[in-house]
């Protein structure tokens, strides 16, 4: 028999993609609690059984995020196998290029946005956020590492170094896809670090 009440924890996940939709829209300061309870469709004395503040819920909102960007990093690398890393690692950017693309909104990434608004006000918050970084780089690093026993990767750059130059490069494309409204800055992104900087001297000249 299908049951029909509401658990708790329905109620918390349903506040936690509330979050992630508004913050996306207006931001952490243009974001309050009364908006949150309205779009989750939860009474508003819900909200404080979950989460001990506003801060505790922005903290919440970059966990949910990180598990949310961790499946879709992990659907995409099954979709973009291949013998070389760093093509698959290129075609999952490419993938998140194209969901990029495809959104009428795009609000860039929920981590940047936050580092903006409130990682020097919100020590909580930026833990969150600094951890959520830490799992992205440990993929991509792991593949530009792959990348490198491959013959693929340059090596005369440590995959740490690079997949964190790479994550600086990206966050600054993001913000330029907002501010244009396109994602050209996304697709000169991929361009650059996968046709230029990530390939070994021997692969540069080749085709991709």
């Amino acid at each position: 028999m299908v049951m029909h009440t509401r658990s708790t924890e329905d109620f918390r996940e349903r506040l936690l993609e509330a979050g992630v939709a508004l913050f996306a829209e207006t931001g952490y300061h243009g974001t309050g609690i009364k908006d949150i309870v309205e779009r989750a469709r939860v009474p508003k004395g819900s909200f404080y059984n979950y989460f001990e503040s506003k801060e505790a819920f922005g903290a919440a909102i970059l966990h949910h995020y990180a598990q949310e960007q961790a499946a879709e990093w992990k659907r995409y690398s099954l979709e973009a196998a291949s013998s070389d890393p760093l093509l698959a690692l290129r075609g999952i950017y490419e993938r998140i290029v194209a969901d990029y693309e495809d959104c009428e909104d795009r609000c860039g990434c929920l981590i940047g946005n936050f580092a903006g608004e409130i990682a020097q006000s919100s020590d909580l918050c930026r833990v969150a956020a600094r951890s959520t970084v830490a799992e992205w780089r440990i993929g991509c690093t792991h593949y530009l590492r792959r990348g490198q026993e491959y013959g693929s990767v340059r090596r005369d750059l440590s995959a740490d170094a690079m997949a964190d130059l790479f994550w600086n490069a990206w966050e600054g494309s993001l913000l330029r896809m907002k501010l244009d409204d396109s994602v050209e800055p996304l697709k000169a992104c991929v361009h650059s670090m996968f046709n230029l900087f990530f390939k070994s001297p021997q692969q540069r000249s080749s085709p991709v």
